[in-house]
């Protein structure tokens, strides 16, 4: 016998539990932490910039060639792009679960090369940016200056040239974006009435900086070859890229026959200014540079947070006077924290399992066993963790609190039993009992091990986001599982025959009155088993009464993907009516500002004014606001959870900020799916109409969305009727006149919109060189008479005399998703409902929209809806699997059917549980169900293993061997039952970051024991004689011999 060898060599067992223990603490300090296993889909991101153009042409002339390309790259699940009135333009494409994100990198880059030769000159010039980034941030780093001796142009300059680049080269960010930011650029501001006095065009300009400003290869004296020996060579430098604002007024624009000449001073006003104004980054009133750090999907986000904030703490000492630092939204606090509540949770389950242990063994010598083998099995398995390159997570970390009511329950089976032969046999050696105990348990402990791998070895290869949650839970739980059963056949024989003593314990007065209230209990079970023996056809009825009630429960259960958490932090989007000033969105933004910082919840507000995290552009009526929270300790009320916050200052808004739409959402419950949490679909236009009938069918489809009970808060930010001018060019006049019409765009595009004309260099750093007109001249439409065109003939023609203007509407910011244009509806679910009632209701109201619209689901909603039917089939294998297993342990189709039919008794308390607390059944409680399967099969093997036994081995019958296998095991059954609902208790209960997270899986596991344990070891007998009955009669009708036991 194997067990035999470790019970005569005790101290082989303890040396190798103690290498186990120690490789699995080493392994503990090397292990990376986060929140989930990597179940955010990898997201590439194409973005570039088209200097003035307004949405729709962003959309067609950039947006539409680049996701012609793109789309179909492989393992791709969809795609969304947004195009905003600023000119910029920006492409997610999102990847399968599982997806190589640096392929899937490669692969896009090389779809967006071909799409380059078709994209306006502009935009190439200024280049495509593709990247790999999680939609969600890190953290904010807030850079000030308390004394204000530093503007905000300069602080936002030092970070990027002495923080920003330095934060992206930490392993595991993906991208250090400067919010707003002010990057240096020589402005020129042109002055249309000089230039119209000296016959100068926005073309002579543009051509004279490209001819003057330029980085010039000179050559070589002496260079080789040459005929003859040189001893010297020197390499020529000529003046090229003009640095200061000096050597740019100085250009020279046109050089007179009298030697003087016409500078670039005498028709504009050179500063050294910001590429864009269109923002304020804020905190607290002040000034502020913000910078958003995004964590590459598969990076630790607690050492890459600590990374950043040693780097950030040490580059602040060379920091310029005046100039500090603080970092408020960040996402690791919330990490730290629910990992932190969690192994706290694990903990208290290790004492409680223990302190049951010990109520029911009455020993502190028997108690020892489980004592220890339980941290021996849960340290070792981090060593495996480790190998397969595994995280500690909260999906991990559940696991490894489930596994200890598994962990206790083998070395209960071993000590039990053996305190019971040291107890009937007063003479027995310890040793002896030892042995004795794993002959009669040691397949039983096999038997249970090999079922719980039965259960979660299938469920781990279903594919994705379930399949990435199962398996990270499963493969934790298999590897303690397997560990141990190691140390149930080894060290717990072994510390069996080292501590307990011969002849039994002697037993205190405490726990005699125990064994006495326990025996009265045993006495009512097994009058209930009786009753239960004698009425066999009242048995099938309420099986099948509790089948069909089953059913009803399962179809009732609201559904979800995972709970949402209170993550500690909010986001704000604050949107302004259309076409509202930037200086009018930053009043609304101070006063919604003061609003929230005066919630005692919050402990402070960071501002961007000029930038909507809803939409990701910039836009001059939007804003965003990173709210955080006090700590989880500092917030026990209900009142004071997120949600709540949330809910009040919306309100709040509402009542005292009406000029502005204020949205405050909690962050998605999953990071990296999505920017915000709640419900995310897109309204799609298939038939390519135009914007404004689009905005009219989302207004309808949101007054319809937000009538529905499951529903609350329907909102989208897509706006068609934004005001915009349109000009409309004379084309034949102006050929008529001579005047290109490029050179009528052109100066459209430099005068109003921005144009970028070449680079320099300042600062080791190289940046833009751009004219626009002077800020008079762009006020209102009037400037349009100061814009002169030079024709081809050299005369100057008034821009006014070739363009009509009207007023119009049009979008500030376009999205397209998989091709066609769409637009963002976001929603949160009513109290009382599901995400997955959501979803039910918004597909209700889809199903009245107009021909040629659509939804479709994206973020977190697309992934529960992918993973629709999966937790079935994971349930159906995980049954299969189990019955499969025990026919090859048992040797039997039948016999397992006994053990299996218990299974349904535990998911129908579990369903149960969840309809009585109003969960909703996410991944975490389906996990619950699929160990329920476990669970509720390893406290029925106890006993029919027993029963069988005493059928086939003693000749009792059928009804006997099922009440004495009841009376025998119930001990045995009770205290594993107990020890693994107290292990379970602390998340039951859990309160602080992550609570609903654990509560769901606790509450789901809770119901399925109780129901396991009060109503299942009641049914387990009379199942047993059930199916025996039926297996015995079927072999007597097909004249089977009773010598074949295979039935």
């Amino acid at each position: 016998m194997f067990s035999a060898f470790f019970i005569r060599r005790p101290k082989f067992a303890l040396v190798i539990s103690i290498v186990l223990t120690l490789l699995g603490s080493l392994a503990l300090r090397l292990l990376p932490v986060n929140e989930y296993p990597p179940i955010a889909p990898p997201n590439i991101v194409v973005s570039g910039v088209y200097p003035g153009a307004a949405a729709e042409v962003v959309e067609m002339a950039v947006g539409a060639p680049i996701e012609d390309a793109v789309n179909g790259v492989e393992d791709m699940l969809y795609m969304s792009s947004k195009s905003a009135n600023d000119g910029s333009y920006s492409l997610t494409i999102t990847f399968a679960i599982g997806t190589d994100a640096d392929m899937a990198l490669v692969r896009v880059q090389n779809r967006v090369k071909l799409a380059e030769p078709t994209l306006p000159a502009e935009v190439t010039a200024r280049g495509l940016q593709i990247v790999e980034r999680a939609p969600d941030m890190l953290k904010i780093i807030s850079f000030t200056s308390p004394d204000e001796s530093l503007d905000y142009k300069f602080l936002s300059n030092y970070v990027k040239i002495n923080v920003a680049g330095a934060l992206s080269r930490v392993q595991g960010i993906s991208g250090a974006t400067v919010m707003g930011e002010a990057d240096y650029a020589m402005r020129l501001w042109l002055d249309p009435d000089k230039m119209a006095n000296r016959s100068l065009s926005v073309t002579d300009i543009q051509a004279a900086l490209r001819e003057q400003n330029v980085q010039v290869a000179a050559g070589k004296i002496g260079g080789p070859p040459f005929d003859q020996r040189m001893e010297t060579e020197f390499t020529l430098r000529v003046k090229g890229r003009l640095q200061d604002v000096q050597e740019f007024e100085n250009i020279v624009l046109r050089a007179r026959p009298d030697g003087s000449a016409i500078y670039l001073r005498d028709v504009a006003r050179v500063e050294l200014g910001q590429s864009s104004y269109g923002f304020y980054g804020e905190i607290s009133g002040r000034p502020a540079v913000n910078v958003a750090l995004y964590q590459a999907s598969d990076a630790n986000a607690l050492e890459v947070g600590k990374a950043v904030d040693a780097l950030v703490a040490d580059l602040a000492q060379a920091f310029p006077a005046g100039m500090a630092y603080q970092i408020n939204y960040d996402t690791t606090r919330y990490v730290s924290t629910a990992v932190s509540q969690v192994v706290q949770s694990l903990l208290v389950a290790v004492l409680l399992v223990v302190l049951i242990t010990f109520l029911f063994l009455g020993s502190l010598r028997a108690t020892l066993v489980p004592a220890v083998t339980i941290p021996v099995s849960l340290v070792s398995s981090l060593a495996v963790l480790f190998l397969l390159g595994m995280s500690i997570n909260t999906m991990t970390l559940f696991a490894l609190i489930l596994a200890i009511g598994v962990v206790v329950d083998d070395a209960i089976l071993v000590i039990e039993n053996c305190d019971r032969h040291l107890r009937e046999d007063p003479e027995l050696h310890p040793r002896d009992a030892a042995l004795q105990t794993m002959r009669e348990v040691g397949g039983a402990i096999i038997a249970t091990t090999l079922v719980l791998l039965a259960v979660f070895l299938p469920v781990a290869a279903l594919p994705g986001i379930t399949g990435e949650m199962y398996r990270q839970f499963g493969v934790t739980i298999c590897v303690a599982v397997v560990f141990s059963s190691i140390n149930a056949l080894t060290l717990s024989p072994a510390l069996c025959a080292l501590l307990l003593q011969r002849g039994g314990q002697r037993d205190a007065g405490w726990y005699r009155l125990f064994l006495a209230g326990f025996a009265r209990i045993t006495g009512g079970y097994t009058r209930g088993v009786d009753w239960v023996l004698r009425k066999l056809l009242v048995v099938g009825l309420i099986f099948i009464a509790w089948m069909g009630a089953l059913a009803v429960g399962v179809i009732a259960t609201p559904t979800a993907l995972v709970p949402d958490e209170d993550k500690g932090a909010l986001l704000v989007n604050i949107q302004l009516p259309d076409a509202a000033s930037l200086l009018r969105t930053r009043d609304a933004v101070r006063k919604v500002s003061d609003i929230i910082a005066a919630d005692g919840a919050v402990q402070s507000v960071t501002e961007v004014t000029g930038f909507s995290i809803l939409t990701g552009a910039m836009a001059s009526n939007a804003a965003t606001l990173f709210v955080v929270l006090k700590h989880w300790d500092e917030r026990q009320r209900a009142e004071e959870l997120v949600f709540n916050v949330a809910q009040r200052i919306n309100q709040q808004a509402f009542q005292q900020v009406p000029e502005a739409q204020v949205v405050a959402i909690a962050p998605p419950a999953i990071p990296g799916m999505g920017a915000v949490g709640g419900l995310e679909l897109m309204l799609q236009d298939t038939l390519s109409r135009g914007p404004t009938e689009l905005a009219t069918v989302l207004n309808n489809f949101i007054v319809e969305s937000n009538s529905q009970p499951a529903l609350a808060g329907v909102f989208s930010t897509f706006r068609a009727n934004v005001p915009q001018y349109f000009i409309d060019v004379d084309r034949v006049k102006a050929k008529n006149l001579g005047v290109p019409l490029s050179e009528v765009f052109l100066t459209l595009q430099a005068q109003l919109g921005s144009l970028y004309i070449n680079d320099f260099n300042k600062f080791g750093q190289t940046y833009q060189v751009t004219m626009q007109a002077d800020a008079p001249f762009r006020a209102d439409l009037e400037g349009l008479e100061h814009f002169y065109l030079k024709s081809s003939g050299g005369d100057m023609v008034p821009l006014s005399t070739l363009v009509r203007s009207s007023l119009t509407l049009g979008p500030d910011v376009t999205q397209r998703y998989n091709l066609y244009r769409a637009a963002t509806v976001r929603g949160s679910v009513a109290p009382g409902f599901s995400t997955g009632d959501g979803m039910r209701a918004f597909e209700a109201v889809a199903a009245t929209l107009p021909a040629g619209y659509r939804v479709a689901w994206t973020g977190a909603a697309f992934q529960q809806q992918q993973a629709g039917n999966t937790a079935l089939l994971g349930f159906g294998l995980a049954l299969v699997f189990v019955y499969l297993f025990l026919v090859a342990q048992y040797e039997s189709w039948s016999v397992p059917v006994a053990i299996i039919l218990v299974v349904p008794m535990a998911i129908g308390g579990a369903i149960l549980a969840l309809l009585l607390t109003g969960q909703a059944l996410n991944l975490y409680a389906q996990i619950g169900l699929v160990l329920l399967i476990a669970m509720a099969a390893k406290n029925a093997i106890l006993i029919v293993e027993f029963a069988r036994q005493l059928r086939e081995d003693s000749g009792r019958g059928i009804i006997e061997a099922a009440a004495e296998a009841g009376r025998l095991r119930f001990r045995a059954v009770c205290m594993t039952a107990v020890s693994f609902i107290l292990g379970i208790l602390p998340l039951v209960f859990a309160s602080g970051a992550g609570a609903f997270g654990q509560r769901s899986l606790g509450i789901t596991v809770l119901g399925g024991m109780l129901a396991a344990l009060l109503v299942g070891t009641f049914f387990i007998p009379g199942f047993y004689a059930l199916v025996q009955t039926g297996r015995e009669r079927l072999k007597q009708r097909l004249g089977i011999g009773a010598q074949d036991q295979s039935g």
